[in-house]
Parts: structure tokens; C-alpha cells; sequence
């Protein structure tokens, strides 16, 4: 039977597709394999047919529902292509799909013995019958997170498409908490996902298992754990390794993973530490692209509002003059300030005052980071001062003020009445430089 042509009306539409369910009905292996053909290449080229087959057909989802059981990997090949573009319509297309008992076979397909291209076509329907966490009760009653995290634990076998298809469905269902208990404590996900990010070659298939930890750890405290003993800090510590080949949004992705699971405990900041992540964080800081290098940031301002010890341990390892240059170089407003936060933050702690100090540049640079660029002061500005209301604190930092070539700068914001800058200046003080100032303002508070 003819195709209709472009533009075709509403009732042409209706006789072809009905003659192509007749033929899936009736006809035999041949037939039934090119009428199911036609009917996926008719609801992709024109999306009317989706509304012509659940509304016109008499039992056409229940037809397309009963072919996923055929022994004819073809037939059933591209029923699930049909039954996807259906899902995918709308809410209430997907709600028929559902109704006619559409999960129990997709997950029978995944179980059985079906071919890959079958299962990647399952999975690819599971994923938008459960777009926000939709159905998710109906795939795990079943037994559709067991297929799924099978399918992950045999990503060898399974191939990359299908595993990050699965993955995609399991992270649609996670957010419900009945169910990311399940996947942990019953259905064994955590190892598998930990497995799964240090073997493939796949990136696509870890940046997936990456993504879908670092949600089961954010669910509660006790998933977290698990997550943790499972080595997941030092598997991602080891995809950010500048020594093998990953891309940029792989390594993003290990540095938000990271954020997620392991800010959170003494224990897991040990963890990274102990894991050169502090190396692995600089080292972005200063050769990663834009996004990279933000993700570093954020990464860096985490950690150095963790502990003292996590401070030094950054000023060790060479963070403030990289912070220095951040807020020198970036074009964002937000980026500055996240620097100059985490530059301040760092200067609570003694040894990193005295090493700052050492270097006359870096006095310097931020000094001239003062310079008179608007009327208020900035926030990054004001965690710059904060920066050096710390080191003024000693002898050695306030004669590298003093001696700056940049110090006016300091001067022009002590005039205005910031109040950061009239406390450096006092804590300057002496004959030297209220002669520096030619009295142009009080060092009274």
C-alpha cells in the first residue's frame, strides 16, 4: 500500500496506518516485519500518526505491547522503536503506554536472552516512561532495577550504549528513596557503578556512572558511606590524572561527583588528600579551559573552608599565588570573588601568611588589585583587604605594604572611609607613613 504523501489528511493517515496494524495482525513473517518498518518510519516522519495510533486504532498500543513478546528480534526491534516514539509524544500517550501494561515486557526484554540492539531500544523506552522519577515504582515492582544494574555489571558484554541507557533510567528513578535504598543495599549498584567508572574505555558509559554515585551519596548519610568504602573518592581522584587521556567533560564531571560525595566528612577530605586531589585541583587551576578551570575553583573554595589543616596543606602545595593570578586574570565577576574568598580564607592560617609574604609579588599583585575601578569596592576587592588586614598583622607583612609601589591604591580607599583599608593603615602606623598620607585623613576608627 502506498505511503500518503506529505500534508496527507487525517483520514488518509487513518487508513494506512490502520491497514498496517491488519497486516501486523494477520500477516506473516515477511509482512509483519515490513508493516512494523512502515509504521516506525510513518510516526517518525509525521507525528499525527501517534494521535492516529492510540486514538483510532482499535487496541493499537495493546498490538504494539504484544509484539515486544515475539520471537522475531526484527518484529520486536522495531515494536520498541514504535512504543519509544509514542512515549515520547506526550504525557498522555506515555500514560496509555503505561496503562496497557507496556513495563512488565520492556523489563522482560532486558532480562531474556533479546539481542543488544533489543535491550538498547528497551532501555531507551524505560528512559522516557521514567522522566522525572514518572513510573518509577511500576519499573522497580518489576524487578527493573535488578535488570538494570545487571546490564551495568556486564558493561563489557553490554556495550556502551546500552549501559549509559541503563544508567540513564537508573538516575531518572534514584530520587525516589525507597528505591535508591534498594539499589544500594539489595541490588548491589554501588559497587558495580564503581566498577563500571574504572574499567570501560567508554567515557560516556563513566561520566554516567560518575554522575549516578554522586546522586545515590547525596540521598543520605548511610548511602554516602557506602559509596565512600567503596574507593569511589579514589576512582574519581584517578580520572582527573592529567596523565591519561579524558576529556574536559569527563573530568568536570569527576570534579562535581567529587563535590557532591566527599566535602561532607574529615574522613573523605583525608581520603582525597590522601589521593593527590590537591595536586589534581592545582594543576586545573592552572591549565584547564574556562570550565575546567571554574570547576577547579569551586573545588578549591570548598576545601579551604574545611579545616586548618586542609589550609596548610593547600598553601603548601602552591594554591595562593594561583588564586592571586585567577583573580587578576578572569573576565568573571564571580570567579574573582570565589578567588579572592578562597585566597582570604587561606590567610587564617599563620604558615601561609609567612610564606604569601616571601614573595614580594604577590604583596604587590594584590595591592594593585586595589586600583580605583569603580566607587564601591567590589566583593572580590573586599576579600582582598580582608587578605590584608591578615597580614598586617605582622612585621614582615607590613613592611612589604609599606614598601609596595602600589600602596596608593590602599591610600584612595582609606580616604573614602572603607573601613578595611583605615584598619590596615593603622595597624601600619608610625611617623613613615602618616607622612606617606600627608595627613589627608585620621587614623582614628
Amino acid at each position: 500500500m502506498a505511503w500518503p504523501c506529505a500534508g496527507a489528511s487525517r483520514e488518509d493517515l487513518r487508513f494506512y496506518v490502520r491497514d498496517l496494524f491488519a497486516r501486523l495482525r494477520v500477516g506473516g513473517a515477511e509482512m509483519r516485519r515490513e508493516a512494523a518498518a512502515a509504521l516506525n518510519e510513518v510516526l517518525r516522519d509525521d507525528d499525527k500518526c501517534v494521535r492516529v495510533v492510540v486514538s483510532d486504532v482499535a487496541d493499537g498500543i495493546g498490538l504494539l505491547i504484544g509484539l515486544l513478546e515475539s520471537a522475531d528480534a526484527c518484529v520486536q526491534e522495531e515494536a520498541l522503536d514504535a512504543i519509544s516514539v509514542i512515549a515520547g509524544y506526550d504525557a498522555s500517550c506515555k500514560g496509555d503506554l503505561v496503562g496497557g501494561g507496556v513495563i512488565a515486557p520492556v523489563i522482560r526484554v532486558l532480562n531474556t536472552g533479546a539481542g543488544t540492539a533489543a535491550k538498547e531500544r528497551a532501555a531507551r523506552v524505560l528512559s522516557k516512561l521514567t522522566e522525572n522519577a514518572d513510573n518509577a515504582w511500576a519499573v522497580a515492582a518489576h524487578g527493573g532495577v535488578t535488570a538494570l544494574v545487571n546490564i551495568c555489571s556486564d558493561h563489557r558484554a553490554s556495550g556502551g550504549e546500552l549501559v549509559c541507557a541503563a544508567c540513564r533510567v537508573l538516575m531518572s528513578i534514584v530520587g525516589v528513596e525507597e528505591i535508591r535504598k534498594y539499589m544500594v543495599a539489595d541490588a548491589g549498584a554501588v559497587p558495580v557503578l564503581v566498577s563500571l567508572l574504572q574499567g570501560p574505555k567508554d567515557e560516556e558509559a563513566q561520566i554516567q556512572a560518575m554522575e549516578l554515585l554522586a546522586a545515590i551519596a547525596s540521598g543520605d548519610s548511610s548511602s554516602r558511606e557506602v559509596v565512600l568504602q567503596e574507593g569511589t573518592a579514589e576512582s574519581l581522584v584517578r580520572a582527573l590524572d592529567p596523565g591519561i587521556p579524558r576529556s574536559s567533560k569527563a573530568r568536570e564531571v569527576a570534579l562535581r561527583a567529587i563535590d557532591a560525595l566527599c566535602f561532607s566528612s574529615p574522613d573523605s577530605i583525608d581520603r582525597l588528600i590522601g589521593a593527590v586531589f590537591l595536586n589534581r585541583v592545582l594543576f586545573f587551576l592552572r591549565n584547564g579551559d574556562t570550565t575546567l578551570q571554574h570547576c577547579a575553583l569551586k573545588a578549591a573554595h570548598r576545601l579551604c573552608h574545611v579545616s586548618e589543616e586542609t589550609k596548610k596543606a593547600m598553601g603548601d602545595a602552591g594554591f595562593m599565588p594561583e588564586l592571586v593570578g585567577i583573580v587578576q586574570a578572569a573576565k568573571s565577576l564571580e570567579t574573582r570573588e570565589m578567588a579572592a574568598e578562597a585566597l582570604c580564607a587561606m590567610m587564617s592560617v599563620h604558615c601561609n601568611r609567612k610564606r604569601f609574604v616571601q614573595d614580594d609579588r604577590n604583596v604587590a599583585q594584590v595591592l594593585q588589585l586595589l586600583g580605583p575601578d569603580e566607587e564601591k569596592p567590589s566583593p572580590a576587592k573586599r576579600f582582598l583587604l580582608s587578605t590584608l588586614v591578615h597580614l598586617a598583622d605582622s612585621n614582615s607583612g607590613r613592611r612589604k605594604i609599606m614598601s609596595s609601589e602600589h600602596v596608593r591604591n590602599l591610600e584612595k580607599l582609606a580616604e573614602t572611609n572603607v573601613t578595611d583599608a583605615k584598619k590596615i593603615v593603622k595597624k601600619l602606623g608610625g611617623s613613615k607613613l602618616r607622612n606617606m598620607f600627608h595627613g589627608i585623613w585620621s587614623l582614628r576608627p
